[in-house]
């Protein structure tokens, strides 16, 4: 008998590459769940673009349209019980996660981050670790909580930074993540 399919929504703000490789391993069956809706807050994304191509709801919220961060979170949260979302998963998501989405989902929002944690958290830490000059920098996949890219960390690993060139290391960093995230949230939801 085969566990049912988690259901998740996965939220991005760009090219929308680690939902693909998310959602081609949820196709495959390499991965035991369902996206059932992507939220973007870039409505202009790429990423709108690839759930439309693969058949998945997708819903982009702009923050400029809601009085707070409170009442733009609790619209997507409107969304995300209708969709029935068990799990979120950040891929590429490029805002922090607030109290309403944190209260609704404990130890359920999970984010993927493109290095070693606690090093070069925040925007761009890919060009941080090159401009650093650090040998070795890598992907991180980590729980949610209400600091920036500081919740407990479920899996890493390292790879080697390109002297000097951001664009190969994130290349290098890229080949790293559909993996990685994959088996990690395989763990996470068969537990």
């Amino acid at each position: 008998m085969t566990a049912l399919k988690m259901k998740i929504a996965v939220f991005a703000s760009g090219s929308g590459s680690n939902f693909a490789a998310i959602a081609e391993a949820c196709r495959l069956g390499e991965l035991n769940a369902e996206i059932v809706l992507v939220i973007t807050n870039k409505p202009d994304a790429y990423v709108v673009e690839r759930a439309r191509q693969a058949n998945i709801r997708v819903v982009a919220f702009q923050s400029a349209a809601y009085k707070t961060k409170d009442t733009y979170e609790e619209a997507i949260l409107a969304m995300l019980h209708e969709a029935g979302a068990e799990w979120l998963v950040l891929a590429g998501y490029m805002r922090l996660v607030g109290e309403p989405l944190l209260s609704a989902y404990p130890s359920r929002i999970v984010n993927i981050h493109p290095s070693l944690l606690p090093s070069f958290p925040g925007i761009d830490a890919i060009g941080q670790a090159v401009a650093h000059g650090v040998k070795v920098t890598g992907v991180t996949v980590h729980l949610v909580d209400e600091g920036m890219d500081t919740g407990m960390i479920l899996a890493q690993r390292a790879v080697n930074v390109v002297d000097g060139d951001v664009d190969k290391t994130a290349e290098a960093i890229h080949a790293v993540e559909h993996d990685l995230y994959k088996e990690t949230l395989n763990s996470l939801f068969s537990r």
